[in-house]
């Protein structure tokens, strides 16, 4: 597999002209056909809905586009309820499924009519304090056990703190039915970036089987079924991305050979992807600044592990092309760094790559989702610029770069002794 970034070198210093870098820059004509992609691999379901998910890159410009293309928000927080709210989203275009959740955050979840998904079953004595209960409300389901896909371990839900247990579900389901509510939806997150066209199909039988069994055994009324996220993208260039197309078709045969003999066709299928939205259609561009020989070879830029955090935190690969340099062979072995007081703010370690000289841009690839999202403040250093690439050309500057004066925004020096 190969990655060719969307910028060109002549593009980025036509850029850098008016936006410094680093910065972090999306491509809308990319986004817009994969979403459009996605919405035909899911067609055959008469209900199908995308809730994008908010927390992977909450830009109120992407989620804007998305909307357009009538794709809905996952949103899990306060403030992301009050985003989408912005762009305009309503009633049960949002998705709110949150854990630990603050009061404050479900009496705003039932005020913008959201579908609220419950994570625990004591989450439904919480939240009738705070608010009405709606007509369809929607339980997380967490299966335990290890999550298999042809004998390979994906992970591990019993470890996990999200979702209700198989008979809290049952218990769930009588007590909201109670309750009044009338339509219900089941919701399940058991892996994270897989790229296996298999885990929404395995995953899509394991809840559509608990529906079958929950609506007998309850007689309530199953509107939805949200398979969550979890289609990764291939960060590696060893790694075959995933088949949207092939993954659709997947839960549309088990839909067929459990839901329907089961007289329940008309439920909706849901899903709240975040990554496989975004991730290949993002690039945080930093320039080299530095260079250093000692034991190993370095390259420091001007980026650092606050404009992505994912290689400092898991250790994550990101794939980074030399603008300028895309023919050249890759002979020359660097550690990529940023200038966090951190020895793991890294972005590459002992990676082949061409002669890198300082002034050079570099990109950084498939960070348009748990990129920007994830920046922080250490050592005072500043969130960066996100950029838009419009389908025409443009550049629109859709998030300014933060300044000191931001950071020191929330400090009160006026009464230091």
């Amino acid at each position: 597999m190969e990655k060719k970034p969307f910028v060109t070198l002549e593009k980025i210093q036509e850029i850098v002209k008016e936006f410094p870098t680093p910065f972090h820059i999306y491509d809308e004509k990319g986004i817009r056909e994969n979403a459009r992609k996605l919405k035909q691999a899911f067609a055959w379901n008469k209900g199908y809905k995308e809730f994008f998910a908010v927390k992977a890159t909450p830009n109120p410009y992407l989620m804007a586009i998305l909307k357009e293309e009538g794709i809905g928000a996952d949103c899990s927080s306060y403030t992301e309820l009050l985003l989408s709210d912005k762009v305009g989203l309503k009633g049960h275009e949002i998705m709110f499924s949150s854990n630990v959740t603050p009061a404050e955050d479900f009496q705003l979840a039932s005020k913008l009519d959201a579908l609220i998904n419950f994570d625990d079953i004591t989450h439904i004595d919480f939240y009738e304090k705070l608010a009405p209960f709606k007509e369809t409300m929607c339980c997380r389901y967490n299966p335990g056990g290890e999550f298999r896909i042809h004998n390979q371990i994906m992970d591990n839900p019993q470890d996990a703190k999200y979702g209700l247990t198989r008979p809290q579900m049952t218990e769930a389901f009588l007590k909201l039915k109670a309750k009044g509510v009338k339509h219900m939806g089941i919701h399940s997150f058991l892996a994270s970036n897989t790229v296996t066209n298999d885990y929404y199909p395995t995953l899509a039988k394991l809840l559509f089987q608990t529906a079958v069994e929950l609506t007998k055994e309850t007689g309530m009324h199953i509107s939805f079924i949200n398979l969550s996220g979890g289609v990764g993208v291939p960060y590696r260039l060893d790694q075959e991305p995933n088949d949207i197309m092939a993954i659709g078709e997947g839960v549309r045969q088990a839909f067929e050979e459990i839901l329907v003999p089961a007289g329940m066709g008309d439920v909706a299928i849901y899903t709240e992807l975040g990554r496989y939205m975004l991730a290949p259609y993002g690039h945080l561009i930093a320039q080299a600044i530095h260079e250093k020989h000692t034991y190993k070879e370095y390259i420091g830029l001007d980026a650092c592990a606050a404009n992505l955090m994912r290689p400092a935190m898991y250790g994550a690969y990101h794939h980074i092309t030399v603008l300028g340099k895309e023919d050249e062979p890759c002979e020359y072995t660097y550690d990529i760094t940023g200038g966090l007081c951190e020895n793991n703010d890294k972005f590459a370690i002992d990676r082949k790559l061409p002669r890198i000289e300082i002034g050079d841009y570099l990109v950084l690839h498939d960070t348009g989702a748990h990129g920007f999202s994830m920046g922080y403040n250490y050592n005072g250093k500043l969130r960066s610029a996100e950029l838009l690439l419009k389908e025409d050309g443009e550049v629109k500057l859709i998030r300014r770069a933060e300044t000191p004066e931001d950071y020191f925004a929330t400090l009160d020096f006026t009464h230091l002794p």
